[in-house]
Protein backbone atom coordinates (compact mmCIF):
# COMPACT_ATOMS: atom_id res chain seq x y z
CA UNK A 1 0.00 0.00 0.00
CA UNK A 2 1.34 3.41 -0.97
CA UNK A 3 1.73 6.12 1.59
CA UNK A 4 0.05 9.40 0.73
CA UNK A 5 2.59 11.98 -0.36
CA UNK A 6 2.95 15.24 1.45
CA UNK A 7 3.42 18.42 -0.56
CA UNK A 8 7.01 19.65 -0.33
CA UNK A 9 5.94 22.88 1.36
CA UNK A 10 4.46 20.82 4.23
CA UNK A 11 7.47 18.62 4.81
CA UNK A 12 10.87 19.09 6.28
CA UNK A 13 12.38 22.01 8.13
CA UNK A 14 10.02 24.64 6.71
CA UNK A 15 6.93 22.84 8.03
CA UNK A 16 8.54 22.24 11.43
CA UNK A 17 9.49 25.90 11.60
CA UNK A 18 5.94 26.93 10.71
CA UNK A 19 4.40 24.66 13.33
CA UNK A 20 6.96 25.86 15.85
CA UNK A 21 6.09 29.49 15.09
CA UNK A 22 2.38 28.73 15.54
CA UNK A 23 3.10 27.12 18.92
CA UNK A 24 5.26 30.10 19.84
CA UNK A 25 2.49 32.49 18.80
CA UNK A 26 -0.11 30.52 20.80
CA UNK A 27 2.10 30.57 23.89
CA UNK A 28 2.73 34.25 23.28
CA UNK A 29 -1.01 34.85 22.96
CA UNK A 30 -1.59 33.26 26.32
CA UNK A 31 1.12 35.36 27.93
CA UNK A 32 -0.12 38.44 26.10
CA UNK A 33 -3.58 38.01 27.60
CA UNK A 34 -1.98 38.21 31.05
CA UNK A 35 0.26 41.07 29.93
CA UNK A 36 -2.72 43.08 28.63
CA UNK A 37 -4.81 42.41 31.73
CA UNK A 38 -2.04 43.78 33.93
CA UNK A 39 -1.34 46.63 31.50
CA UNK A 40 -4.99 47.72 31.39
CA UNK A 41 -5.46 47.41 35.15
CA UNK A 42 -2.37 49.50 35.84
CA UNK A 43 -3.28 52.24 33.33
CA UNK A 44 -7.02 52.40 33.95
CA UNK A 45 -7.26 51.71 37.69
CA UNK A 46 -3.87 52.56 39.17
CA UNK A 47 -2.96 55.57 37.05
CA UNK A 48 0.39 54.15 35.95
CA UNK A 49 1.92 55.68 32.80
CA UNK A 50 1.28 53.51 29.71
CA UNK A 51 4.97 52.88 28.96
CA UNK A 52 5.75 51.71 32.49
CA UNK A 53 2.56 49.65 32.66
CA UNK A 54 3.48 47.98 29.35
CA UNK A 55 6.93 47.04 30.66
CA UNK A 56 5.50 45.65 33.92
CA UNK A 57 2.89 43.60 32.06
CA UNK A 58 5.57 42.28 29.72
CA UNK A 59 7.62 41.04 32.68
CA UNK A 60 4.71 39.00 34.00
CA UNK A 61 4.00 37.67 30.52
CA UNK A 62 7.64 36.64 30.21
CA UNK A 63 7.31 34.22 33.12
CA UNK A 64 4.46 32.46 31.33
CA UNK A 65 6.34 32.47 28.01
CA UNK A 66 9.46 30.81 29.43
CA UNK A 67 7.56 28.03 31.13
CA UNK A 68 5.26 27.21 28.21
CA UNK A 69 7.89 27.54 25.48
CA UNK A 70 10.26 25.30 27.38
CA UNK A 71 7.60 22.64 27.84
CA UNK A 72 5.58 23.02 24.65
CA UNK A 73 7.32 24.82 21.78
CA UNK A 74 11.02 24.02 21.72
CA UNK A 75 12.89 20.81 22.29
CA UNK A 76 16.29 21.45 23.76
CA UNK A 77 19.10 19.73 25.57
CA UNK A 78 20.15 22.95 27.32
CA UNK A 79 19.79 23.19 31.07
CA UNK A 80 17.69 25.84 32.76
CA UNK A 81 20.97 27.26 34.02
CA UNK A 82 21.99 27.95 30.42
CA UNK A 83 18.61 29.14 29.17
CA UNK A 84 17.30 31.30 31.99
CA UNK A 85 20.03 33.98 31.83
CA UNK A 86 19.54 34.25 28.07
CA UNK A 87 15.78 34.32 28.45
CA UNK A 88 16.00 37.00 31.13
CA UNK A 89 18.26 39.09 28.88
CA UNK A 90 15.78 38.79 26.00
CA UNK A 91 12.84 39.48 28.32
CA UNK A 92 14.44 42.62 29.71
CA UNK A 93 15.28 43.80 26.22
CA UNK A 94 11.75 42.93 25.04
CA UNK A 95 10.13 44.71 28.00
CA UNK A 96 12.25 47.82 27.44
CA UNK A 97 11.59 47.75 23.70
CA UNK A 98 7.89 47.19 24.33
CA UNK A 99 7.74 50.08 26.79
CA UNK A 100 9.72 52.35 24.46
CA UNK A 101 7.46 51.59 21.49
CA UNK A 102 4.32 52.23 23.55
CA UNK A 103 5.78 55.45 24.95
CA UNK A 104 6.83 56.65 21.50
CA UNK A 105 3.51 55.80 19.83
CA UNK A 106 1.34 57.24 22.61
CA UNK A 107 3.54 60.36 22.55
CA UNK A 108 2.84 60.58 18.83
CA UNK A 109 -0.89 60.59 19.61
CA UNK A 110 -1.82 56.94 19.06
CA UNK A 111 -4.26 55.44 21.59
CA UNK A 112 -2.39 53.55 24.30
CA UNK A 113 -4.10 50.24 23.53
CA UNK A 114 -3.37 50.41 19.80
CA UNK A 115 0.21 51.37 20.68
CA UNK A 116 0.46 48.20 22.77
CA UNK A 117 -0.88 46.05 19.92
CA UNK A 118 1.75 47.44 17.52
CA UNK A 119 4.50 46.87 20.10
CA UNK A 120 3.32 43.31 20.71
CA UNK A 121 3.49 42.40 17.02
CA UNK A 122 6.94 43.89 16.54
CA UNK A 123 8.38 42.25 19.65
CA UNK A 124 6.80 38.86 18.75
CA UNK A 125 8.93 38.46 15.62
CA UNK A 126 12.12 39.58 17.35
CA UNK A 127 11.49 37.21 20.27
CA UNK A 128 10.80 34.21 18.05
CA UNK A 129 14.03 34.60 16.11
CA UNK A 130 16.15 35.10 19.21
CA UNK A 131 14.40 32.29 21.11
CA UNK A 132 14.86 29.80 18.30
CA UNK A 133 18.46 30.66 17.46
CA UNK A 134 19.93 31.59 20.85
CA UNK A 135 17.88 30.57 23.88
CA UNK A 136 16.37 27.15 23.18
CA UNK A 137 18.81 25.95 20.51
Amino acid sequence: MNKPTVPSWLSGERARGGVQFLKFAFVGGTATALHYAIFLALVMFAGVAPGLAAAIGACFGACVVYTLNHRYTFTTQRSHGQMIPRFVALSVLGALLNGAIVTWLTGAGLHFLLSQVVATILVLFINFGVSKKWIYR
